[in-house]
């Protein structure tokens, strides 16, 4: 039996999955951390820092052990999309909780119940995402059309980032108290819940690869990824690109609250940064068709540094619009840092089929998921380290020293993380070219296995 063709309705209802986790993942860098825990919930900066920090410990464990679980899982539902129904409410329910005022009033006790809370949530958003992201090489095979679904899937990303900058500002319309947030978090938790269901309606999962069983133990599976080199260099790569997006993503609203001083400003940034991206994405998309990812990637890799430098320059006395313009030139270089990464995965996956004759997308995509957390956890932390050392004071006008800080890792952090992601872009072997190779081995194995 033939798979269903990849339409653009089909592709387009798949994306609905990162806009969920997106919307979930976005929030906690850009509102819930850095100024949800800090000036709403009264966390102190470092504490706000270390409840990410903890959730990515959990997700050391549930992430790879999920991509296992839905490797070897034989449901007549199939392996992946069994998940999306099991998942969606927990994680409207638990995404709720976060937003919820405790009932306690001590540092520690309040720093507990988030923490309780977000790990809840991440492993909730883990059932959902690991399954959701290995199905991506299964429904699309080819070295292009996995480029398309990333695309579609990005676009869907794109849309999940407008949701999480828009919890703060619906919070203000219902009041800005702790309970509105918790209102609004409330209304947030329906809408990453529902989207599933329509995605659980339109994936769909190949019988060959189902029907593939794997000997392993997760240890053992953990020791094979962990000694696939172009995996390790793509993890480099995505790593590196990924702790860069979230310092940025997290900066970007203490930068225009602290450094320009106008905190309303940063939603206004970030419509015109999201929109840029979607704009480019089709762009590098076509751009993508004729030249190899690791290529593209090392270009725009490159474009958004040049760009980010425009950021230690600006002045709180600029006019608007030329604060305005940096963003949206960023948000060229930002897409393909985004979105190659995904792509470039299902590559190294069929790499290593052919090698070991093993179908490990859930294992493969839960480590992936789990860095992708980890570095925004990493970047997180450190960067509330950074201004706690710095003197930074929940509700007061900041200090000099505080607001310089801002404005140079607004710079240099994001550049610093990027410059590295090149070198490993060059490094990357896996052309088109390459991967063609791999895939006409593949299916001649498969012609031999028929008979």
């Amino acid at each position: 039996m033939a798979a269903p063709e990849l339409t653009f309705l089909r592709k387009s209802i798949y994306s609905l999955g990162d806009f969920t986790v997106n919307t979930v993942l976005s929030s906690l860098g850009l509102i819930y951390v850095p100024f949800y825990l800090i000036q709403v919930a009264g966390l102190e900066a470092w504490l706000a820092g270390l409840v990410p920090l903890i959730g990515r410990v959990v997700d050391a464990i549930t992430d790879p052990l999920m991509g296992r679980i839905s490797d070897m899982t034989r449901w007549k539902g199939g392996r992946r999309r069994p998940y999306f129904l099991i998942g969606a409410i927990p994680l409207g329910i638990s995404f709720a909780l976060i937003w919820m005022e405790p009932p306690f009033v001590g540092q520690f006790a309040r720093f507990a119940y988030y923490t309780g809370a977000y790990c809840t949530m991440s492993v909730a958003l883990t059932i959902l995402s690991v399954p959701y992201l290995a199905l991506l090489p299964e429904m699309a095979l080819g070295y292009d059309a996995r480029t398309s679904l990333n695309t579609f899937r990005n676009i869907g990303s794109l849309f999940g980032v407008f949701a999480a900058i828009s919890i703060r500002p619906v919070a203000n319309a219902l009041g800005d108290g702790v309970a509105d947030f918790a209102a609004a978090g409330v209304l947030f938790g329906v809408l990453v819940s529902l989207p599933w269901f329509a995605v659980w309606a339109a994936t769909f999962e190949r019988p060959e690869f189902i029907g593939r069983m794997t000997q392993e133990s997760l240890a053992e599976g953990l020791r094979t990824v962990a000694r696939h080199q172009n995996f390790r260099l793509l993890v480099g790569m995505y790593l590196t690109g990924r702790i860069a997006m979230d310092l940025m993503s997290a900066l970007l609203i203490l930068y225009f609250t602290y450094w320009i001083g106008r905190s309303e400003d940063f939603e206004i940034a970030m419509v015109l940064f999201l929109g840029t991206v979607m704009l480019a994405l089709p762009a590098w998309l076509h751009v993508a068709r004729t030249r190899d990812k690791s290529r593209i990637f090392a270009f725009g890799t490159v474009w958004w540094m040049a760009v980010s430098v425009l950021f230690v320059f600006a002045q709180p006395d600029w006019p608007r619009w030329m604060l305005m313009v940096i963003p949206p030139l960023a948000a060229i270089g930002y897409a393909v840092v985004d979105v190659m990464p995904w792509a470039m995965l299902g590559d190294a996956i069929d790499e290593d089929d052919l090698v070991s004759g093993e179908r490990r997308e859930g294992l493969y995509n839960g480590v992936f998921m789990f860095l992708r957390k980890l570095g925004g956890a990493l970047a997180v932390f450190l960067l509330m380290g950074i201004l706690d050392i710095a003197g930074y004071v929940k509700g007061t006008e900041q200090t000099e020293l505080v607001q310089q800080t801002i404005r140079i890792l607004t710079m240099v952090a994001p550049v610093t993380f990027l410059g590295v992601s090149v070198w490993f872009a060059h490094e990357y072997p896996l052309t088109r070219q390459a991967h063609h190779d791999i895939s006409r081995q593949l299916d001649e194995r498969q012609r031999e296995a028929r008979g």
